[in-house]
This record gives C-alpha cells, structure tokens and sequence, in this order.
C-alpha cells in the first residue's frame, strides 16, 4: 500500500477501530473455532464446512491486515478548530443548487457517503468546494451538465 493518507472525522476513526477489534476478538476467533471443529471431522478434501471456514478466515485476516495498514495512515481531520472562513475537510457546507438549500459534510474518501450528505474531498464537488468562502460560487460537470453551487454557509 503507498503511503497515501486517510483522512477520517473522530467518527470515522472510531469505526474503523470498532471494525478493527470485532474482526480481531470476535469473528476471528469463532472462525478459528469452526476450522478447528471442522479439522477434527476427519478427511478434508471432502470436508465442505473445513473449506469455507478457511476461506473466511483468510478473508477476515486479509480485512485485519488492510485495516492496520489504514489506521497506520490515518490522519484526524480537527472539524471544530476551523475558522469557517473558508471549506476544508471536516467543514458542513451549506449550498445553494437551483434554487434549494442543501448541506454537505466534506470529508476523507473512505468516510464518504453519499446517501447521508458526506462528500469525499476528493469528489468534484468536494474539490470544487475545497477553500471556498461563503458567497462564492462553484460549477461541477454532472452528467446532465454544468451545475452551479453558491456557498452560503460554513460551519
């Protein structure tokens, strides 16, 4: 993995850490239980549940494994010492496209959720929005064409 950073919200690091220990004292565990059951049954080349309790058990190491690497690189993004002059990550901006109000929260690509206003930073509106003041405006290529987006707060 290169060294890129993870940008992630104080929420963000926290599930990744919960994913982190569930994975770790939990379902690894109980799976190493079911190869081991599943060992004990005797011949293995026949042995179905032997079979895929170790293929989850290596994809459940393969999760722990990309997950440390994550949290190696994480940096926290500090969302309330912003000055709120400007959009940075960790910054809710509120936007005026055509005519309605919407709200966004910019955040790292790994936080991003599009479904609950989380904007990656490295989206084109994320992007766009990046050192943006209240007042100014922004157009981002959509499919449907250029869309024009007025930041109208910064919190």
């Amino acid at each position: 993995m290169d060294s890129k950073k993870i940008y992630l919200t104080k929420d963000g690091l926290s599930e990744l850490k919960k994913e982190h220990e569930d994975l770790t004292k939990l379902k690894r565990p109980e799976v190493v239980a079911r190869v081991s059951a599943a060992r004990d049954q005797g011949d293995l080349s026949e042995n179905a549940e032997y079979t895929a309790a170790r293929e989850e058990l290596s994809f459940i190491d393969g999760r722990i494994d990309e997950l440390e690497e994550l949290l190696k690189e994480v940096v926290l993004i500090q969302g309330n010492g912003h000055s709120h002059k400007a959009v940075d990550l960790g910054s809710t901006v509120t936007v005026k496209v055509d005519g309605r109000k919407e709200e966004y929260t910019v955040v790292g690509e790994f936080e991003a959720d599009p479904t609950a206003k989380k904007i990656s930073h490295e989206s084109p509106l994320g992007k766009a929005l990046l050192g943006k003041q209240v007042g100014e405006t922004v157009q981002v290529e959509a499919p449907a064409g250029k869309i024009v987006y007025t930041v109208v707060s910064i919190q």
